[in-house]
């Protein structure tokens, strides 16, 4: 029953299932139920502005084309995001101030732009910006990217331990092993797994290695339900609102 106490929840991308991801819109109506975390993307523009947009390319999700990267932060500001009410992309400035006032935490994915590549001095720009805000001590760092997860660890910056998003390709080719062997290598003290590989057995597994463990991709009544009943540290979801139902039923059910 503890497990269920305390897994955590993050709004993926601000709740992508029920609102568009990472708008304003979104952002706000997350910040209004008791999860935990909302989680969002960070990219770099052309004038190393911080812009939240998960896509490195803006065709999926914007009225606009071509690499975010290639674009000033002015341009991205006036571009509309699709399904919504005349939305633009958002700055890290503009997310991180409707958070400050609440107290959740903010999850932020370091990307990589469209060639693939990491922005250079990302990490020092988001650092700045939740230093203004008062908020390093309660954001937690992602990426797919180990290296960009390293260097968050490496700046002692953050009081939460920053997360190895590990892609499923690296879990087929590392195992549980070979996952903890790089994170150990890295000085990476948590992890998070597609929720399809997440069980009973890869969490033992790394939790025998004193890392931290959560979930991605964790959509749908079921799969909430296992992955709560498994007792991760936290994972993100697409529909934070059946996440938390499922959170509670489980609670007053035990």
């Amino acid at each position: 029953m503890e497990s269920l106490m305390t897994t955590q929840i993050a709004a993926h991308r601000g709740g992508a299932i029920l609102w568009t991801e990472n708008s304003r819109n979104a952002f706000r109506r997350a910040s209004a139920l008791p999860v935990e975390q909302v989680e969002f993307d960070v990219h770099l523009s052309a004038d190393d502005a911080v812009m939240v947009l998960h896509d490195a390319t803006l065709e999926r999700t914007t009225e606009g084309q071509g690499p975010l990267r290639a674009q000033t932060a002015a341009a991205l500001t006036a571009i509309r995001l699709k399904g919504t009410d005349g939305e633009t992309i958002p700055t890290l400035e503009e997310v991180l101030d409707l958070f400050a006032p609440t107290p959740l935490v903010p999850r932020i994915e370091l990307k990589r732009d469209a060639e693939g590549r990491a922005y250079p001095g990302l990490l020092p720009r988001v650092v700045a910006a939740l230093e203004a805000r008062g908020l390093l001590g309660r954001t937690v760092i992602t990426s797919f990217d180990l290296a960009q997860a390293a260097a968050a660890a490496a700046s002692r910056r953050f009081a939460r331990p920053s997360i190895w998003l590990v892609s499923l390709a690296c879990w087929k080719d590392l195992g549980a092993a070979g996952v903890a062997g790089a994170v150990r290598g890295a000085g990476v003290t948590a992890v998070g797994l597609h929720q399809s590989v997440c069980d009973a057995n890869s969490l033992d597994a790394l939790r025998c290695e004193n890392l931290g463990v959560g979930a991605w991709a964790v959509n749908g009544p079921a799969t909430i339900r296992r992955i709560l009943a498994l007792g991760v540290d936290v994972f993100t979801t697409d529909d934070p609102v059946t996440a938390l139902e499922a959170r509670r039923a489980l609670q007053e059910s035990a």
